[in-house]
This record gives C-alpha cells, sequence and structure tokens, in this order.
C-alpha cells in the first residue's frame, strides 16, 4: 500500500448532513492521519454512521467537504473505491454457499488473486470453516466475514460500522485481536460503537459524539486528563424522585452535575466537600442513598458529563 505522509488519510471540514431540516451531522470537522485507528463513540442517533456514509460514498454532505486520501468522491470516485474497505453492522450472505466459496466470489468482483481467500481465511480465523455452510455460522463467525470480504482488495482505510453489536463477550475479543494485528499492516480504520472498552482496545483517538456533534476528541489520556479534575462522586438514590430533587439541590452548588437513571455524577476537585453537601442534601429529602462512590473519571462518566446520558441509552 502506497502511502503519502504529506497530508491526512482523511479530513472532514465542517460537515453537514440534513434529513427533513434536522441535522444528523452538524458541522463535524476532523482530521484522521495515516496508520491511526479511530473511534467514533456515542448512542444510537449520533450520527455516526452517517458520517461513516458519507465518507463510503454512499451518500454526500449537504454542505462541508470530505477529502480522502487527498482526493474527493466527485473527482476521484473510482479511486476511493479502491481504497476502502467497507464492513457493516449486518452484512447479509447467501446462506447455501460455503465461507471459502463466498470470499472467492467477492474475490472475483474485485479482480483479486484467488490466494487472495485463503490469505484472508488465514487472517479472520476461519479455515476450518471454509467448507461450512453461511448459514452454519455463528453470529461472530459471520462478521469475521464480513471483515474478510471488507479486506480482500488490501485496502488503505477500513469503516467499521458496529462489527461487535449483539455478539457475545468472547466473540467480541476474537474481533478485537483480529484489528489489533491488522493495525501493524499500516492500514488506517473508522470503528463506530457504543462500546467504551471497544474504543479502549483498539483506538488510539476518540471523537465523542452526540446528536450530530462532536462533544470532544482526542487520545483517551487526553480526554480524561482535560476533564478530569479531583475526581467523580457517583450517587444512586432510592428512586426517580428523590434524585431529581437532590440533583436539582446539587445542581444549584456545581455546574458538573449530571443525572441519569436515578443516579447523580457530579465532577469535583474537592470531593470531601461535595461528599458533605450530597450527605446533608440526602438527609434533608429523606433520600435513601443505595450506592456512593468517589473515584476517578473514566470515559462513560464523560460522556454523561457532557450529554447527560449513558452511552448506550
Amino acid at each position: 500500500m502506497e502511502t503519502n505522509k504529506e497530508y491526512p488519510i482523511i479530513e472532514l471540514r465542517d460537515v453537514v448532513k440534513l434529513y427533513k431540516d434536522k441535522a444528523a451531522v452538524d458541522h463535524v470537522s476532523f482530521t484522521i492521519n495515516r496508520g491511526e485507528y479511530v473511534a467514533l463513540l456515542g448512542p444510537n442517533g449520533a450520527g455516526k454512521t452517517t458520517i461513516v456514509e458519507m465518507i463510503e460514498g454512499v451518500i454526500g454532505p449537504d454542505s462541508g467537504e470530505i477529502i480522502i486520501d487527498g482526493r474527493n468522491w466527485k473527482n476521484d470516485a473510482r479511486y476511493l473505491k479502491s481504497i476502502l474497505g467497507v464492513s457493516f453492522q449486518d452484512t447479509r450472505f447467501m446462506d447455501k454457499t460455503t465461507v471459502g466459496e463466498t470470499l472467492k466470489l467477492f474475490s472475483s468482483l474485485y479482480g483479486t488473486d484467488r490466494g487472495r481467500a485463503e490469505e484472508i481465511l488465514e487472517l479472520i480465523n476461519l479455515t476450518d470453516k471454509r467448507d461450512s455452510y453461511v448459514e452454519n455460522l455463528s453470529g461472530g463467525q459471520r462478521q469475521k466475514l464480513a471483515i474478510g470480504i471488507a479486506l480482500l482488495n488490501d485496502p488503505k482505510i477500513l469503516l467499521l460500522d458496529e462489527p461487535t453489536t449483539g455478539l457475545d463477550p468472547q466473540a467480541r475479543r476474537e474481533i478485537w485481536v483480529i484489528l489489533k494485528n491488522l493495525k501493524n499492516q499500516g492500514r488506517s480504520m473508522i470503528l463506530t460503537t457504543h462500546y467504551m472498552e471497544e474504543a479502549e482496545f483498539l483506538c488510539e483517538k476518540i471523537l465523542i459524539m452526540h446528536t450530530g456533534r462532536i462533544l470532544a476528541q482526542g487520545r483517551l489520556e487526553e480526554l480524561l486528563n482535560a476533564h478530569n479534575e479531583g475526581g467523580v462522586i457517583e450517587v444512586m438514590l432510592e428512586s426517580d424522585e428523590k434524585a431529581l430533587k437532590l440533583f436539582d439541590h446539587m445542581a444549584a452548588i456545581t455546574p458538573s452535575c449530571q443525572l441519569a437513571e436515578r443516579t447523580i455524577y457530579v465532577k469535583s476537585k474537592t470531593p470531601v466537600a461535595h461528599l458533605k453537601t450530597i450527605l446533608a442534601g440526602a438527609e434533608q429529602f429523606d433520600a435513601a442513598i443505595v450506592n456512593l462512590q468517589v473515584r476517578s473519571m473514566t470515559l462513560d462518566d464523560l460522556f454523561i458529563l457532557m450529554a447527560g446520558q449513558h452511552l448506550h441509552e
């Protein structure tokens, strides 16, 4: 894979995409460097898939610009198709074909050497399933096959849209290992996900998205260090009603306070002082505390404090 290192592999400049006058993507800008793995992290409806579809060339932006390897879809569609590998959350296959036949079929469509299918079987750890019908594969094995097809044309860029959603933890981990190993080949990757641990394990850079906007972006350590001032206090109350009363009380004292699922999160430089306030407020409102923690900030805490909800909501 030849590369030109003078410019980023992907760049979005003030990109907007509207659906019925509502912004699915709202003035988004970011760059991805060559060989970098980047996670678009956010809940359903955050705009992650729309961004990937625009990078894929499936849809175009209403305004703004998308540059891929120094080119754009308007002038260089054929070239861009040759350097992209795409895997969707739910890929449909012909059930009565074997794994080997499926890879050879797609290999012929790409015009790649027949030996490439054998290389991919080893790469995605499905050699022992070469003669198995696709209909007999597990969910994790199907996703491995989808990733294998995305790799047939030896792409510079992998675009993976929630590739492990719905898989059990073991299958998810197996796919993570495959993707981690691919990084050694110099590819760039965009991964959309709402699994924090997936973003943390695979990606150097994380873009936190919510309602079409990027709330924060950077390396995990940078994101946490920029917002981790002292720690986070997490307080779960006995009921939504009592949690709301205590939240209103705390929000009047500190802006670094969010409520999600009858749990209050407070970012605090002075945890001891805020703990006293929380305990006094709980006593004032006769609110029983079910759980109370003081700890360092996590990626989920950061999202809650920025968006007021959990990633899975």
